[in-house]
């Protein structure tokens, strides 16, 4: 058998047994859905940075770091932005309304702030965008196995997704946020080391930066690889104004804000996931920049991560750092199955069919939706062509559909749920129409993305100065939790 295979299955059956393990103090949906509100700002941290360790921060970003250099450090710092902005501003109120009226999610707000129909709306479109983003992550164990140890897609993608459907549906937030902490510590130390020994092993920094001139014919041609900017600037916007805003209203994020235990440890453990999200946002554009020193004609850009760590790296850092890869992409998955089972079990089991339903019956049923979107997620993954390309399609639904509603709800009494369900409708069909006519590229500056919060937010703007009138709270809702 193969190294890597047999290193990553042993790991694989480890991670499984330590979910299974920590399963055990899952009492009812209050545990499973938010921990019962009992991470410290250390478990708060780690489960959060090993979240935003994913496939996009990983594959895709050194994907991006092959193409464009150091400036694909904007892919991650802009997620940095948000989650700091998260951390200080909306989620010690969100997480203080969530203690107070038993929320457990993201739409649970929008439905005691705004009523059913805000929340339908919004978890239907976040549940297209988060599949998307589930086989993504799953997609991207397939590559690294693919390449590493010639495993087909559809096996890799069947052994990514069985493993996070094991220890996510046994323990939910509970499970993972422990787990995490194990996989954060394995995926930062194997991609930490893993840049010195690249950069080593092509003979320095120097001879990095010569072999990317040679290969780039020139050393103008090869000037905006090794600067912040060398995207371009359209580009920088665009990734700024759909992942800054993502990263501040993301279900799965804004969940894990909940199940801190006060909200000191929300500014303190989320500020701290900002700051490593930051300092490691340069890891991926070096390996990147490595890859294209020493592989120059990848037919896929997302090869690059997987290539780099089999061509220049000893083998037993390459041991490890796949391990680290694979960590990354599993808890980052995990995250996201975690998001979609509460998002089927609550936001629409329990609200639209049994809202009566007793704590540990919808404990049961945020196990099974669990594993029916791991399911759903492997099968996309195997006819999804690109990891940056999934991703995007979350981002982009998140930040254009929530953003400007969520800001609203939490710093205005003014806004009426006809607003919020038009501002939704108005950014989506922006952004719609605009990547349609200008085939993606946007207008000016600004990006589908841009164009779409900018319309959610004259329509919100709209209703404020024509329609005022100030919102009742939903005073009949009962949280995900049923604690008033």
């Amino acid at each position: 058998m193969n190294l890597y295979l047999a290193a990553l299955l042993f790991y694989s059956v480890f991670l499984m047994a330590l979910g299974i393990f920590m399963s055990r103090r899952v009492k009812n949906s209050s545990d499973f859905l938010v921990a019962g509100r009992s991470l410290g700002p250390g478990r708060l941290f780690a489960t959060f940075l090993a979240a935003n360790i994913g496939a996009g921060s990983t594959v895709g970003a050194t994907g991006l770091g092959y193409r464009f250099g150091l400036s694909a450090w904007w892919w991650v710092g802009s997620a940095s932005i948000g989650t700091l902005l998260l951390s200080q501003f909306l989620g010690p109120r969100l997480w203080t309304m969530a203690k107070k009226h038993g929320l457990a999610t993201l739409p649970d707000f929008l439905e005691f702030r705004y009523g059913k129909s805000v929340k339908a709306l919004i978890s239907v479109l976040f549940w297209c965008g988060a599949l998307a983003l589930l086989a993504a992550q799953i997609l991207a164990i397939s590559t690294i196995l693919n390449t590493v140890a010639g495993i087909p897609k559809w096996e890799g993608c069947l052994i990514g997704g069985v493993v996070a459907i094991v220890y996510c549906t046994a323990g939910g937030l509970m499970s993972s946020a422990f787990v995490n902490i194990f996989e954060l510590a394995v995926t930062m130390s194997g991609l930490l080391l893993a840049v010195p020994f690249a950069i080593h092993t092509l003979g320095g920094w120097s001879h990095v930066h010569e072999l990317i001139v040679a290969n780039k014919g020139s050393e103008a041609a090869a000037g905006p690889m090794f600067s912040m900017v060398g995207v371009g600037s359209k580009q920088l916007f665009a990734w700024i104004a759909f992942l800054v805003p993502a990263f501040m209203i993301s279900p799965g994020l804004v969940q894990k804000v909940y199940g801190a235990r006060d909200v000191k440890t929300v500014k303190l453990g989320v500020g701290l996931n900002s700051v490593g999200q930051a300092l490691f946002a340069f890891v991926p554009p070096l390996l990147g920049l490595c890859a294209f020193a020493a592989l120059p004609h990848l037919a896929n850009p997302e090869l690059a991560l997987p290539s780099a760590m089999k061509l220049l790296l000893p083998r037993w850092l390459g041991v490890w750092t796949l391990a680290s890869i694979f960590s990354a992409e599993l808890s980052a998955t995990d995250a996201i199955l975690f998001m979609l089972s509460t998002s089927l079990a609550v936001d629409l089991y329990k609200t639209f069919l049994n809202p009566g339903v007793s704590q540990q019956k919808l404990l049961v049923a945020s196990r099974i939706t669990s594993v029916c979107a791991g399911v759903l997620g492997i099968l996309l993954a195997t006819i999804l062509p690109s990891i940056i390309t999934a991703v995007s399609i979350f981002y982009v639904l998140m930040a254009v559909s929530l953003f400007i509603p969520v800001l609203a709800g939490l710093y205005s009494r003014r806004v009426l749920s006809s607003a919020a369900l038009t501002s939704i409708l108005a950014a989506v069909i922006a952004t719609v129409t605009t990547i349609r006519l200008s085939h993606g590229e946007g207008v000016w500056l600004f990006s589908p993305q841009a164009v779409g919060i900018a319309a959610a937010a004259l329509v919100m703007l709209g209703f404020r100065i024509f329609h005022p009138s100030k919102a009742q709270d939903n005073i009949s809702f009962a949280g995900g939790t049923d604690a008033k």
